[in-house]
């Protein structure tokens, strides 16, 4: 049983690795009981400042895992920043035992730091990290990424950036332009319902947004950007092998407003 999050493909293509039919958190989300018994149990999610999603947090702090072998694959794209040694930190504060964290590094989606385009021609070795990780899962064992000082202080300079920032700065990231055609895909690949069409345009509704720019890799006009410069606005990434409809499969929220 492995659980993922995910925003463009990348930690859905890693869980499809481990498992055939993994399950998605926010679908999951919509579920009154989280109680759930497997032999092994695992989540997979990218890390957003160094961090899991808050979907991600708030799924771990409300689910009851009932295994003897729990474990976490971070996906990240730059600088994980010590992601496995606070992962391990909040488990330990739900309560859940974890026997494995590891990290693999992707193709790195954040546009106001990385060009989509060089990103794609760059060789992560993601066949090979993949097939280390799950030997590792597969003979069960226990071990949490190695974290050095250089990745706590990363995480540490992150953190004092962010207190120059207003406590809600992530959730205007985003804006609609009136390029918008109103498809509708931003709205189905969105995983917290933060964006919906309204008299046939995109409207985005901060307060619940995960970050995770679903909307804006997947929009087909790139209607919607972002409020701060982007390094490549011409450029957008969804993981190869994965359909922008298995996104949709994983995100779609349009039943819950």
């Amino acid at each position: 049983m492995v659980f993922y999050f995910t925003g463009t493909g990348n930690s859905l293509y890693i869980a499809k690795q481990i498992e055939e039919n993994p399950i998605s958190i926010p679908q999951v989300m919509r579920q009154k009981h989280m109680e759930f018994t497997a032999e092994r149990i695992g989540i997979v999610a990218p890390v957003y400042g160094h961090e899991v999603p808050l979907m991600v947090k708030s799924f771990l702090k409300k689910a009851t895992f009932h295994t003897d072998y729990f474990y976490m694959i971070l996906t990240y794209g730059n600088r994980h920043g010590g992601a496995a040694e606070l992962a391990k930190q909040f488990c330990d504060e739900c309560g859940i035992t974890v026997n494995y964290i590891n990290v693999i590094v992707m193709v790195d989606n954040w546009l106001p730091s990385f060009d989509m385009e060089e990103q794609k021609q760059i060789d992560k070795k993601i066949p090979e990290n993949m097939a280390l990780i799950l030997a590792e899962l597969n003979a069960r064992k226990n071990k949490i990424a190695e974290v050095i000082d250089t990745d706590r202080e990363a995480h540490q300079q992150f953190l004092e950036r962010m207190k120059q920032m207003p406590t809600d700065a992530w959730q205007y990231l985003l804006q609609v332009t009136d390029t918008c055609i109103g498809c509708g895909i931003c709205e189905k690949v969105c995983p917290s319902s933060s964006i919906h069409l309204e008299d046939g345009k995109a409207v985005y509704l901060p307060e619940n947004c995960q970050t995770c720019l679903a909307c804006v890799h997947a929009c087909p006009q790139k209607a919607i950007g972002l409020t701060v410069p982007e390094k490549n606005p011409e450029a957008r990434y969804r993981n190869e092998h994965i359909s922008l409809q298995e996104i949709i499969n994983a995100n779609c929220q349009r039943n819950r407003r």
